[in-house]
């Protein structure tokens, strides 16, 4: 069920939150290639963009940024979104100059064949294509679908020994160049907005923070994390570096309403109708009620979501650290995922930071979130 308010008259609804600054930092963020493990070059656009907003940063060794507003407060509030991108890494390189691949996150397999690749080497960029059998030379009684271990690269190179020449070898990451655009003036559309759009957000939530001149009764810890790919592995680092009392995790989430998604297992969710609000045994319940609540009261438009067991988002990695830190996860619908053709709202792009900024408002900064007080 989606729960839409009409006639919204709350702070920000006769403006446009997202300005041309913010597209033109949207659009240089998703551009920039940060594939799992690699996510440095993105950080340094993502913190140049937060500057002017925030106190102070934040890094480990892994890549993890933090932009933190009131760093001295005792109680801290992250809000929170993932920095990696899937990719490919380099396996195996044939004899005859053929490149195949492992994954590095969870890659899809089956979009790989015809698509242009950028392979990542010291000596810069290498070009290359998925290859895949014409189908004029396929049988079609026993035709094979792409799969991990026979989709390969042709990077034009005849031998292993001039593939090596251009600086290619085993263990170079492999990232497609799919870049921004818009389509019919409301969807984002892009490879890796999961989940660069949570750190687009959330950056956003900091700017308005600054330009509303709010002043916070905590101290606030935009986190962007890294790793979230391959298994929530920079949000778990850097949770016992901020020890935060609260945390709220966004990320993207299916919509649901493309062809050949079953509903009945996966819900019911759509572009264009809100925020996604989920439950799940690691959202804590009060102040997921908080989030609700103020949703209701700000007429921001939301749907729900019921997860089983984990999210599956960095918000399992929050939650489950220092000794439990109530945490809640606020997702963005995206279609396609993990395709170099993922597609947002715009809407809900700029529900889910007023979503966010409202509810951060709602913080007093003395909370436990417990059953029990």
């Amino acid at each position: 069920m989606v729960y839409f308010y009409k006639n919204r008259k709350d702070i920000m609804s006769n403006k446009t939150i997202l300005n041309k600054k913010s597209i033109s930092f949207l659009e240089k963020y998703l551009n920039n290639a940060a594939p799992t493990g690699y996510e440095w070059e993105g950080q340094k656009i993502w913190m140049d963009y937060l500057r002017p907003y925030v106190d102070e940063f934040i890094t480990d060794t892994y890549g993890t940024a933090v932009a933190v507003i009131n760093p001295d407060a005792k109680y801290k509030v992250v809000i929170e979104g993932h920095a990696d991108e899937i990719s490919w890494y380099v396996n195996y390189i044939s004899d005859n100059g053929l490149i195949y691949v492992i994954r590095n996150g969870g890659s899809d397999h089956q979009i790989a064949p015809s698509k242009i690749v950028n392979i990542h080497t010291k000596n810069g960029i290498v070009k290359g294509v998925f290859g895949w059998p014409a189908i004029h030379t396929r049988d079609r009684a026993k035709e094979e679908a792409p799969k991990p271990e026979n989709i390969f690269i042709d990077c034009g190179c005849n031998t292993k020994e001039e593939v090596e020449k251009l600086g290619v070898h085993v263990g170079c990451v492999i990232t497609y160049p799919d870049e921004f655009h818009i389509l019919n003036n409301s969807n984002f559309v892009c490879r890796a907005l999961d989940n660069r759009m949570g750190g687009f957000m959330i950056a956003e939530v900091a700017r308005l923070i600054h330009e509303n001149k709010k002043q916070l009764p905590f101290g606030l810890y935009i986190t962007n994390s890294v790793q979230e790919e391959i298994g929530l592995r920079g949000a778990e680092m850097i949770s016992h570096t901020i020890k935060p009392n609260m945390a709220i995790i966004t990320d993207v989430t299916h919509d649901t309403t493309t062809p050949m998604i079953d509903k009945k297992k996966e819900g019911h969710i759509k572009n264009g109708e809100g925020p996604v609000i989920a439950y799940a045994p690691a959202v804590q319940q009060k102040l997921r009620d908080l989030i609700t609540k103020t949703a209701e009261e700000k007429n921001i438009p939301f749907q729900r979501s019921a997860l089983s067991r984990a999210t599956g988002t960095d918000t399992d990695a929050f939650a489950y650290s220092n000794g439990g830190v109530p945490s809640a996860l606020i997702s963005l619908p995206l279609r396609y995922m993990h395709t170099t053709v993922e597609m947002v709202h715009r809407d809900d792009v700029e529900n889910v930071i007023k979503l966010i900024y409202e509810s951060l408002l709602k913080v007093k900064g003395n909370e436990t979130f417990s059953y029990f007080d």
